[in-house]
């Protein structure tokens, strides 16, 4: 054989050897890109959430003021979130195959703080009403009603809103309890105004109504039964619980693609029965919305 034929042959196997190579390698960074991807579940890869900006990051921001369990504290001792609503909110994002994080930040603010890009959602025991809803958009999600805690034997015999006129009642600070009482001196309590007192938080509040300072709490009727439960038998709810309205995950006006997959994964959770079970969880199956 000749030098030149040698030449060629020894050519085409450097060439088949180098393919080879370049192949393996090929092989071995899909294996790699397919490692690192998050595994879709079943119901994740039904919802397209590819033209969400909020999500691009695959992780679901959420605001929240975490100081009203049971809808949402953090566990004694710990800054672990818990809940109803963090319970819930993992598994819609589960849904949408992402993280969720959830950040501490005051009620009376969250809207605000939503609208200047603070965090892409709120979930925060927020009732759905028409001041906030000409601000953002709403998921509902609960059907809640409201509670009144008074000190045990009820000394001042309230049976219901009217039965709040000329007293004082201790309520947080941006709530729609607040409100309610605003409205209740303006149209029925006449000269006879309740006092408000205002907190940062229900825990505050509650505590006012314990040591003596207000006369009754008034706050959603979930938080208001479990104050009641953890005080030792100091304190109780008045019942039946008065207007409920529906609680919803807050969005940007402008976040039309976020609600759209937010609703899809919230109907995908009740499919699933998970909706069912995390109400159950919390003995509040009787605030599920159909």
């Amino acid at each position: 054989m000749s030098p030149r034929s040698l030449s060629r042959i020894s050519f085409l196997m450097f060439v088949l050897a180098l393919a080879a190579v370049l192949a393996l390698a090929a092989c071995k960074d899909d294996k790699k890109k397919t490692g690192t991807t998050p595994a879709a579940s079943p119901t994740s890869a039904a919802i397209d959430i590819s033209g969400v900006p909020e999500l691009a990051d695959g992780k679901l921001l959420i605001g929240s003021d975490i100081a009203y369990a049971p809808l949402e504290f953090y566990k004694e001792g710990t800054e672990t979130p818990d809940g109803l609503d963090v319970d819930l909110a993992k598994a819609i994002a589960e849904a949408l195959g992402v993280e969720v994080e959830f950040v501490n930040s005051g009620f009376d603010g969250l809207n605000e703080a939503l609208n200047t890009d603070e965090f892409d959602a709120v979930m925060s025991a927020m009732t759905i009403d028409a001041d906030r809803s000409k601000v953002v958009d709403f998921v509902p999600y609960l059907n809640v009603g409201e509670g009144i805690v008074v000190p045990v034997g009820n000394p001042n015999n309230i049976a219901g809103l009217d039965g709040l006129c000329g007293l004082t009642v201790a309520v947080q600070l941006g709530t729609v309890q607040e409100k309610g009482l605003k409205a209740l001196n303006d149209e029925t309590c006449g000269d006879n105004d309740v006092k408000i007192v205002t907190f940062d938080t229900n825990p505050l509040a509650v505590e006012d109504v314990r040591t003596g300072g207000a006369d009754a709490n008034y706050s959603d009727f979930p938080v208001a039964f479990l104050d009641a439960q953890k005080s030792a038998g100091a304190l109780e709810v008045v019942e039946p619980a008065p207007n409920p309205r529906p609680y919803g995950i807050a969005v940007r006006k402008g976040s039309t693609e976020l609600k759209g997959v937010l609703t899809e994964a919230l109907q995908a959770v009740k499919s699933s029965g998970k909706y069912d079970e995390v109400l159950a969880k919390w003995n509040l199956e009787s605030t599920a919305l159909p």
